[in-house]
Parts: C-alpha cells; sequence; structure tokens
C-alpha cells in the first residue's frame, strides 16, 4: 500500500517563515514532500540566466537547512514539474499540493494551468495560496489597494515546529552553479542569496543604510549602498512583502527622537515603493499579455520586430560613445543591479533614440537583472518606451541625466576607464574635447572609445512625434481609458480619473 503525502511546491518563495502553504500543510500532521523542481525547460527560455540560478542556489541550501532542522530535508528534482508530479503519485499516495498562486512569465503561467489540469484529472486537492499583495480574479482595481493593504496587517505566520517526515523519499543532487544547464558561462558578480542574507540585509538597511535612502537613490556610485537591495530577495521569496513592511513599521516605532529627522522620511518613501511593487506585479496578474503585446495595441508595429543589430550590440555592451549610458550599462552587466533611474534611462535610450522594440530589449535586461521580477519588468519595460497609452512619455536625455547624477564622471571614469583623463568638462561630452593654443590634447576615438552611434537630440525629437501621431488617432483615448481602468493606479481623484495617468514611482528604485 502506497504511503500518503503531502506535496508542498516551492517555486518563487524560498523561505519557511511566513509560508501559507508550508503552515497549512504541516498543520494537516501527514507527511509532507517539500518539493522544489530545477526544471531544465524553464533555464532554455530568453529570460532566463545563469546569474539568476547562482541566487537561487544560495536560497536552496538554506531552504534545505532550514526544513532539514524541521524534520525533513528538502527534495529536489530535476526535469518538468508534471513529470516528476506523475512520478511521485506512481510511489506515494498523493492527498493534496500546497503552493502558492505564481504571478510569473507566460511560461509558467502554462506549467501551472497544466498542474491545475492534472490535480483535476487525478483527484488531488490543489490549494494555491496568495503571494504577497497580489490578487487574483481582482473583480476590480478600485478594490485592489484595501485587499493589498488588510494582507500587509495580518499577522506574519512563524514557521511550524515540526513537520512529518516521509524518510524514504530521496532528493537530487543540487545541480551545481556551473552545470551546463544554465546556460553560458557566467561572467561577473552575484548578490548573496538566501534567506540569512535576506535578513542580514534587511536589517542593515532599516538600522543604518536607510538614513541615506532618498538622498542617493538616484545616485549610481552610492545607491548600491544606501538602496535597500531587497530587491532580488522579494524576486525569489527568501523575504515576503509582509515581513518587509511590518519591520518597516517596528523600526518606525523604535525610533529615537533624533532618528526620526533622517530615518522617518526615507522609511515612510521605502515602505510606499513596497506598494507600488505589488501594484505593478498586479498589473501582469490582470493582463498577462502585457509580457508579449503593448497595453495599448495603437502601438503594435511601432517598432521593427528586428533592429539595427549594431545598434543593440553596442547599447547592452556599454559601447554608444554616451559615456553614462554606457558606465550605466557596464555597471549593470557587471553586476546584475543598478537603481530605478538608470534602468529607465537605458531603457527609454534604447526605445527612443535607437528605436529598438522593448520586447527586445526585454529579453536580454531579464538576463541581465538578478532581481528580475516579470511583473515589475514588462511594465516598466511598456512605460518606459511609451507604449501603454496611459503614461507621459519619458525620453530621457543621457548627457543631462550624467551632469545631474555623476556631475564630476567618477561613475563614468570607474565603468568607462578609456575616458580616464578626460578633463571634467568635457567628460559627459568627450567629442567635443579639441585641441587648443593652450591645450594640445585631444580625444580621438580611435584610442579606443566610440563616436556617439546617434544624435540623440535628433532621434528623441523623432521618436516622439512617431508616438504623438499614433496618440492623435482616432478612438486612441477610449482604447487608453480602457487599459487605465484594468490596469491603473487608483491614487487620484475622481475627477482626474478621465484623464488617464499612472505614477512611474519605479518600482525598480526600490531597490
Amino acid at each position: 500500500m502506497k504511503k500518503s503525502a503531502q506535496i508542498v511546491w516551492f517555486k518563487r518563495d524560498l523561505r519557511t517563515a511566513d509560508h501559507a502553504p508550508l503552515i497549512a500543510a504541516a498543520q494537516l500532521g501527514t507527511p509532507i514532500i517539500p518539493l522544489y523542481v530545477v526544471e531544465p525547460q524553464y533555464w532554455r527560455q530568453p529570460t532566463a540566466s545563469r546569474r539568476h540560478w547562482h541566487f537561487i542556489h544560495d536560497c536552496l541550501i538554506d531552504l534545505d537547512k532550514e526544513l532539514t532542522s524541521l524534520g525533513q530535508p528538502l527534495i529536489v528534482k530535476v526535469g518538468e514539474t508534471l513529470e516528476v508530479l506523475k512520478s511521485l503519485c506512481t510511489d506515494y499516495s498523493i492527498a493534496a499540493i500546497h503552493t502558492f498562486e505564481e504571478t510569473g512569465n507566460r511560461w509558467t503561467y502554462e506549467r501551472d494551468i497544466a498542474v491545475r489540469n492534472f490535480c483535476t484529472e487525478t483527484n488531488i486537492e490543489l490549494y494555491e495560496y496568495p503571494s504577497n499583495g497580489i490578487v487574483r480574479k481582482l473583480r476590480s482595481r478600485d478594490e485592489w489597494s484595501k485587499i493589498r493593504n488588510a494582507r500587509m496587517l495580518q499577522k506574519i505566520l512563524a514557521r511550524p515546529k515540526r513537520i512529518t517526515s516521509l524518510a524514504d523519499c530521496k532528493s537530487e543532487h543540487l545541480p551545481k552553479k556551473d552545470a551546463a544547464m544554465f546556460g553560458s558561462a557566467f561572467i561577473g558578480e552575484v548578490q548573496k542569496g538566501g534567506r540569512e542574507a535576506a535578513v542580514t540585509d534587511l536589517r542593515s538597511f532599516l538600522n543604518h543604510r536607510s538614513h541615506a535612502y532618498l538622498k542617493n537613490i538616484s545616485a549610481p556610485h552610492l545607491s548600491e549602498v544606501y538602496c535597500s537591495r531587497l530587491s532580488t530577495h522579494l524576486t525569489w521569496g527568501t523575504l515576503s512583502v509582509r515581513e518587509v513592511v511590518q519591520s518597516i513599521t517596528k523600526r518606525q516605532a523604535q525610533l529615537s527622537s533624533n532618528e526620526k529627522k533622517t530615518f522617518s522620511r526615507n522609511l515612510v518613501a521605502f515602505k510606499s515603493r513596497l506598494a507600488w511593487r505589488c501594484h505593478f506585479i498586479q498589473k501582469l496578474e490582470d493582463q498577462p499579455e502585457i509580457e508579449m503585446y503593448c497595453m495599448h495595441p495603437a502601438f503594435e508595429g511601432l517598432r521593427p520586430n528586428d533592429c539595427d543589430e549594431s545598434h543593440f550590440m553596442a547599447w547592452s555592451t556599454g559601447f554608444t560613445g554616451y559615456p553614462f549610458i554606457d558606465a550605466c550599462m557596464r555597471n549593470l552587466v557587471a553586476g546584475g543591479w543598478i537603481t530605478f533611474r538608470m534602468r529607465a534611462m537605458l531603457v527609454s535610450f534604447a526605445s527612443y533614440q535607437l528605436w529598438i522594440d522593448w520586447r527586445i530589449t526585454g529579453d536580454y535586461l531579464a538576463q541581465i537583472f538578478t532581481d528580475y521580477e516579470p511583473g515589475i519588468h514588462y511594465s516598466q519595460l511598456q512605460m518606459q518606451s511609451g507604449v501603454t497609452g496611459i503614461n507621459a512619455m519619458r525620453v530621457y536625455n543621457p548627457i543631462k541625466q550624467s551632469i545631474e547624477h555623476d556631475p564630476s564622471g567618477i561613475f563614468i571614469r570607474k565603468w568607462v576607464p578609456e575616458l580616464i583623463d578626460v578633463p571634467n568638462e568635457f567628460i559627459h561630452e568627450p567629442w567635443k574635447q579639441k585641441k587648443t593654443l593652450l591645450d594640445n590634447s585631444e580625444f580621438l576615438p580611435s584610442e579606443g572609445y566610440p563616436k556617439p552611434i546617434v544624435n540623440q537630440e535628433i532621434a528623441a525629437r523623432l521618436a516622439k512625434q512617431r508616438i504623438m501621431e499614433i496618440r492623435k488617432g482616432n478612438n486612441f483615448k477610449d482604447t487608453a481609458t480602457s487599459v487605465f481602468l484594468k490596469l491603473g493606479s487608483r491614487k487620484m481623484s475622481a475627477r482626474k480619473r478621465s484623464k488617464p495617468k499612472d505614477r512611474d514611482l519605479g518600482q525598480l528604485s526600490l531597490f
């Protein structure tokens, strides 16, 4: 006779605290298979990368330690989830599967549908629990904020004290970080993953680094220190949003009179960005098609399906001839993270000045971002490319951004060493450096740094003209209103809702 068991299926929720599926399964008392499936087909998707796996690998090591302390180690299987579940059903009598709802990309969406169908066919109970502030089958966007905020106030679930083990269920070896399955050889740094690192980063931010959060949120050479760096932990679920929100509240209550002067405003701002994080992910939950199609259909076909390969290569490797653009891209490629304003600028430059479709840049950036979160990713790609129909065009001038956020060229010289000897007055526009009677030096592109690949002012002006022509089209506003009613922010008065707009606080600025 087969042994009875339940499965707790871990996906982007790699922790044991505040974990509703694990708690619910543990309370039933029957043996638990805590399952993580390494899915080869997922790792062949154009958005997946070895960088992600490096972080996940750290998380799984920590998760296994936590589960082992509860009495049952993590069970790792390599294969497609449906086949893994079928195999487990052959060996055990699976009564139920407990898991979080996942708002992922198209591939995970279709995988989850296949699992639901399998459970229906085999009479296995499938319990899917709400994840963070995302509301599945939301009836109206007007209701979302209230539901989300109520969830953030709910008690954080303590991890179970013990779970019933299934001693004869064996785990496969966890694939190594350098396994061929995870794509090409990795070059660069990866933020440390796992629950222990997540808690350390959270405490460090709340107790120390957050005092200068707003001051340095857009400073590329300082933001990686003073921003929270929690985005990757939230993406892969080593922390829940609710844990972070309630930790902020506790920290606010502990502030002394002197600390309130420096910490209070920063913590309030950060908490609001956590709400915006959920807001953007809810867009993808409500309309999964935004991964593939423009929110406003009038923009379909605006940019070509392919692009100038030389432009894409220059942008993706940091050789556009615009120092600040190139410094930001090289920094991002090297470390897997950069602050939101710089992400927005990189996408804007590719979309407007280089006229590259957001779907092309999106796949590349998904691989580079350690914190690739589909709900934020596609919403922001479309916003910064001007194809939502409910947002103002935000065309970043890379020279203006450079002067504002790196006035002395410290960041540029670090990441574009070809310009290390260029004087400050020319660091933002090195092509303007010419010989004079008093200075015999001249910046020569042949010395290793290219001239600008486009005239950014002319290219941006032409791009805006093209988009404005579409916005003036018949029925554009009616469709935009429909987009807003389904996906737009409700943080405005009812009077203003007749003019659909959204906010660009930059969920990725979060972090």
